[in-house]
């Protein structure tokens, strides 16, 4: 279900990169991103936008499903290095260890907010990393945030 939302979101679907796998724990996404019609920018490798947009929105979909409802989730900021064209299919996993999620709730039992930054990095084939992104995600406590937000309901 988690795959067929990513999809057809059509804000996902736009990008031209397809989730390809979705462990049944959450704590790993596969999504390929094909050098198409779709995908392609005019020296003919995979355009950056696409790129950078398949890395969007996994990580604090998948801290959601791990630390439950008491908490919100947001991406904060990203950033892109392109270490090498992409004429081909490449690949980008994403990926919550158990050890880096036990780090993640022991920080929020010290401190109810905290940034996490995690590198995706995007592959071909044969593993040769031809951009990295790196996301920085936003974690709280929902009553912490509402209370450091003025009471308001929406977190």
């Amino acid at each position: 279900m988690v795959r067929m939302g990513f999809n057809f979101h059509p804000a996902f679907r736009g990008t031209g990169g397809r989730v390809v796998h979705v462990a049944p724990d959450l704590r790993h996404i596969r999504i390929r991103l094909p050098l198409s019609w779709r995908t392609r920018n005019i020296v003919g490798s995979l355009y950056g936008g696409s790129l950078f947009a398949i890395t969007d929105g996994a990580h604090p979909m998948m801290l959601m499903a791990a630390l439950g409802e008491g908490y919100i989730v947001w991406d904060k900021a990203a950033s892109i290095r392109y270490k090498k064209p992409g004429y081909t299919t490449l690949y980008a996993d994403f990926v919550l260890g158990v050890e880096e999620l036990a780090d993640i709730r022991a920080a929020l039992a010290e401190n109810p907010e905290l940034e996490r930054t995690f590198l995706v990095e995007l592959k071909d084939e044969q593993g040769l990393v031809h951009t990295v992104v790196e996301r920085t995600v936003y974690i709280a406590e929902k009553n912490y945030y509402r209370l450091k937000n003025g009471g308001g309901d929406k977190a």
